[in-house]
């Protein structure tokens, strides 16, 4: 039978033991894994993988997105969007956005201290969650930490957990990516309240501290891999997203914010 729609355990032990033996509740931390109902292969493989690792994963049912219903989609601010990002939202974005925002919703709900969210074209590793909870113990500070990351650049260092991993933050950006990391309890529900309207692509509205109040960090170094699968996107290639980009000066005020986003990313930084 398949999985149940909201979520679901790929182990149903109460606690997890990670490569180097430390034990940690789910009291402590859950680990939540996005995944649409018809991508059965990729919940398989996070499965498989989960259980070969002794982690306690859980499901979270992906949002299917009808292409035809653009006019109802909810909390969609077009225009903003449109002049942020040179383009509309894509079907699959939208749909990508609301399913984090339901893991996020799922885990405060939830009794645990902190979560990893991930997205299901990843490569689980046995260590991944001693070594993002060393992390988060390192920098309880930080509401959000990235474990995994498409660059990283412009990295000042603030913190080193145990595990040897350097949590900091980066002069320059969007990093891109939000396949895996790491919230806090308060984390999620600043991120719940402060994520309503939808201006931005999930992964570039998760690094906006400066704008969401959210204390965003990121290790240097990241804690897992995307598979292959990864290659095969669920959202748009990029013909489709250059079909949809806008030309010449109608671009300018995108541009414009951009630039204006890279001088508040560097304050953030720095603060």
């Amino acid at each position: 039978m398949r999985e149940r729609q909201q979520t679901d355990s790929a182990a149903d032990d109460q606690t997890r033991r990670s490569a180097t033996g430390e034990t940690l509740s789910r009291l402590q931390i859950v680990s939540y894994v996005i995944n649409l109902d018809r991508s059965i292969d990729r919940w398989q493989h996070i499965k498989s993988q989960a259980e070969e690792f002794g982690l306690d994963v859980q499901r979270i049912a992906g949002v299917e997105i009808d292409a035809a219903s653009t006019a109802q989609w909810r909390d969609y601010d077009r225009a903003g969007f449109v002049r942020r990002n040179g383009r509309p939202m894509l079907p699959q974005e939208y749909g990508c956005y609301l399913a984090h925002l339901k893991a996020l919703e799922a885990f405060v709900e939830s009794a645990a201290e902190c979560a990893i969210i991930m997205e299901d074209d990843v490569n689980l590793s046995g260590d991944l969650v001693s070594r993002g909870y060393s992390a988060h113990k390192a920098a309880p500070f930080a509401d959000v930490l990235k474990l995994l990351n498409h660059r990283v650049v412009w990295f000042r260092p603030v913190a080193r957990s145990v595990d040897g991993d350097i949590v900091g933050k980066c002069l320059f950006g969007p990093q891109g990516s939000a396949a895996c990391y790491l919230v806090t309890r308060a984390g999620a529900q600043k991120l719940v309240d402060a994520l309503k309207v939808i201006t931005c692509p999930f992964d570039i509205a998760l690094e906006r501290g400066w704008a969401t109040g959210v204390e965003v960090y990121t290790l240097k170094h990241d804690l897992i891999s995307l598979s292959v699968r990864s290659k095969e996107s669920q959202i748009a290639d990029r013909a489709r997203y250059r079909s949809v980009k806008l030309r010449g000066l109608r671009k300018i005020p995108t541009h414009v914010w951009r630039t204006l986003e890279l001088l508040r990313r560097v304050r953030y930084a720095v603060s």
